[in-house]
């Protein structure tokens, strides 16, 4: 029991040291083993006190067969966002309730062991930041609030239905946003779901009252006056929809006044796509954001198949490398400007082992630039255990962006031998010198992980961007993709259209500058969210110094 408990003393040091959980699919699993753990010592509590806890047992036999199902695969079971949602809610929310319901008893050993672990769980932010990731990925993938609530999405093996809870959780994260558009959806997908007959500690009165203010707030007074209707055939004394209801016939004729003067004017707001109207209201660029969107979605690549016959593969040997002249790598091209290259077989499985193990226990959140007005993400290279750090342009502070959402850490070389030979390999396939190039970075991309449009180099117009390092502009962006990822996820050019996809055991390679040393402006590019799966990539940041006999610069400006 001491040899237990010292156990479980450490595994909660390694969880107080990390926050944000929803930011990495890779620190969420030792949440379900977290919970794993509880739902068996409740079990152990259910046996001492079955006549009087019936409904705690009922509980736990409920939760014991979701996290069954989960540790047969845990990062798959969580890299399914709803799954990683409803993780964050139960440990956010519900198990607080179990835990006030059996406060009282005296046998302790249950409530003394979720009292301590419980001040690890995920907190507000985390259960909050899971539910925006599922309404981005609602946006970006184009999928319906029933597609998700059903758990139909690409990929998924552990089939997940959302309850009427979930989904009215879902909707008051977006009312407290005032993003009306989504509380719309998924309040109106509750309602579906209450109607169908499902039962609910939510009532339909509740969710009619954000239903209407959603679609009130939109502009759309008659819905908003026929669900106020219902609300009250529902609860007649309902103080604020009879006062809504008043309101509403006042404004609505106001309205149809209004459009009776305008005769030659006929502006149908149904037809107008809601979340247009909103993005164009917001700070988002517009046209960008819908490539960005697109290409994760696979739509708009721009590769004639003329530009596609021109792409070949290839075995490399580094100009005669001894280290590849027996053992050449394979080389295939992904884009031709700028030119993006694939290497296969590049990281063996072992290695990614190794990478992983050595990154999970110190993955932070990183704190980010801004992709719209383009401050760089950098980094003091020297210090192993950092994170990836920017000053927000307005406060001059570190901060934490939204469209980051995952978690990172940096490896040293002399860390252990599988890194140094990572650092070796790289140099030995792209002839660069990693000297001066930035330490390893492990990333893991959390619920809906994604990176908005950014470029890895400094622009003109920031001259100190990589001061504090002393080697010069970021010349080239090396990337390995660890895992595969069931749907979503993939790294996008959103200038020139270009799309490659995760692949796990490969690495893509481009400049993100000309010989010249002029900055090449199409290398601008994201991560797609991830919709099903698990994230894993790691990358080298190649910069100026140290290259200048290995790529010589060159006179013309775009070369």
């Amino acid at each position: 029991m001491a040899l237990c408990w010292l156990m479980m003393s450490l595994f909660l040091q390694t969880l107080q040291a990390h926050s944000d959980f929803f930011t990495s699919i890779g620190q969420m699993t030792d949440l379900l083993y977290t919970e794993k753990d509880l739902v068996t010592s409740l079990k152990d509590y259910i046996k001492a006190e079955e006549n009087k806890l019936e409904q705690v047992k009922q509980w736990a036999e409920r939760l014991d067969s979701v996290t069954l199902l989960a540790m047969e695969d845990p990062e798959r079971f969580v890299g399914h966002p709803v799954n990683a949602f409803k993780l964050m809610k139960r440990l956010n929310s519900e198990w607080a309730n179990l835990e006030s319901l059996v406060l009282s008893d005296t046998t302790d050993g249950f409530i003394s062991n979720l009292t301590v672990q419980r001040q690890y769980f995920p907190n507000d932010e985390d259960q909050k930041g899971a539910a925006k990731a599922l309404i981005r990925l609602q946006d970006t993938y184009q999928l319906s609030a029933n597609t998700i609530s059903a758990g139909d999405l690409p990929g998924v093996v552990h089939k997940s239905r959302m309850t009427v809870e979930d989904c009215f959780e879902l909707g008051k994260v977006a009312y407290s946003e005032a993003d009306y558009y989504h509380t719309e959806l998924w309040m109106a997908q509750a309602l579906k779901q209450l109607d169908e007959g499902e039962d609910s500690s939510v009532d339909k009165v509740t969710v009619l009252d954000y239903l209407s203010y959603a679609i009130y707030q939109q502009g759309e007074l008659d819905r908003a006056l026929e669900l106020t209707k219902r609300m009250l055939k529902l609860d007649p004394t309902h103080q604020r929809a009879n006062g809504n209801l008043k309101y509403f016939e006042v404004q609505l004729e106001k309205q149809r006044k209004a459009e009776a003067a305008a005769e030659g004017e006929k502006h149908d707001k149904r037809q107008v796509n809601k979340r247009d109207v909103q993005m164009k209201l917001s700070n988002d660029p517009l046209p960008e954001r819908k490539r960005y969107e697109q290409l994760c979605r696979g739509e708009g690549v721009k590769m004639t198949q003329r530009r596609r016959s021109r792409l070949f593969c290839r075995y490399v040997d580094g100009n005669r490398n001894p280290r590849l002249l027996l053992a050449p790598v394979k080389q295939e091209d992904e884009w031709d400007h700028p030119h993006i290259v694939r290497y296969f077989d590049i990281i063996s499985d072992y290695e990614i082992g190794k990478i992983k193990e050595l990154a999970k226990p110190r993955l932070r959140r990183a704190t980010i630039s801004n992709p719209i007005t383009g401050v760089l993400e950098t980094a003091s290279y020297r210090i192993s255990k950092r994170r990836a750090t920017v000053h927000d342009p307005a406060t001059g502070k570190l901060t934490t962006a939204q469209y980051r959402v995952s978690k990172s850490a940096w490896l040293t070389a002399y860390e252990h031998p599988v890194v140094e030979r990572i650092n070796q390999r790289i140099e030995d396939v792209t002839g660069l010198n990693m000297l001066t190039a930035e330490e390893l970075q492990v990333a893991n991309y959390g619920v809906g992980g994604q990176y908005e449009p950014h470029f890895d180099f400094g622009r003109k117009d920031e001259p100190d961007a990589f001061k504090e390092l002393g080697t010069g502009n970021r010349i080239a962006t090396w990337l390995f993709y660890m895992s595969d990822v069931a749907a979503g996820g993939a790294t996008v050019f959103t200038d020139v259209g270009a799309a490659v996809w995760p692949k796990k055991g490969t690495a893509v390679f481009w400049y993100n500058m000309f010989p010249s040393g002029e900055g090449d402006y199409s290398t601008r590019h994201a991560a797609c969210p991830v919709l099903v799966g698990n994230k894993w990539v790691s990358n080298k940041w190649i910069h100026e110094r140290g290259q200048e006999f290995r790529r010589p610069c060159s006179l013309s400006e775009t070369e």
